[in-house]
């Protein structure tokens, strides 16, 4: 049961996290790439005005970054069931993970999926995307992919794995 509920955790994790980790690695430069309109000018690329597929490029990277974050509740659920049936639920690379994990989510959900709702707004609005938010953006959608990076380590080279590795 304990291969099966590992395998589970670790397919939820690369099909839930990694969409997010892309996605909003991406979302800060596609969201600066949008053309604004031009007072008095046409839309489109030639135009000077915003691109619909720029936009829609931009919703979409923010929805699969929302819709994926809501899937991925599934790794520690998964992840806890597995540490459960490991026994090694008070080990202390199992804590910091959890920890790690928390503080992740917290990041996506309080810095990350706000601030890009925000420059959507901008661009909705016609707006161009300022440099400084987007580079702050991608200064907290980093910190996050920087924390899962360090979440995985931990969950493959953990102190006194069983692995042998």
């Amino acid at each position: 049961m304990t291969k099966f509920l590992l395998s589970l955790h670790v397919l939820a994790a690369i099909v839930a996290v990694g969409p997010v980790t892309v996605a909003a690695s991406m979302f800060p430069a596609a969201a600066r790439r949008v053309p604004v309109p031009v007072a008095g000018v046409g839309g489109g690329r030639d135009g000077g005005g915003a691109d619909a597929g720029d936009v829609r490029t931009v919703r979409l990277l923010h929805r699969i970054c929302r819709v994926y974050a809501g899937l991925g509740i599934a790794v520690p659920v998964l992840g806890f069931a597995t540490a459960a049936s490991m026994g090694v639920l008070g080990d202390g690379w199992l804590i910091t993970s959890v920890t790690l994990t928390a503080v992740a989510a917290g990041l996506l959900a309080a810095f990350v999926l706000p601030r890009q709702e925000e420059l959507l707004g901008q661009l909705a609005d016609g707006q161009p995307v300022e440099r400084a938010r987007a580079v702050r953006l991608a200064m907290f959608t980093g910190l996050f992919n920087l924390l899962w990076a360090t979440v995985t380590i931990l969950m493959i080279v953990r102190p006194g794995s069983t692995t042998g590795a």
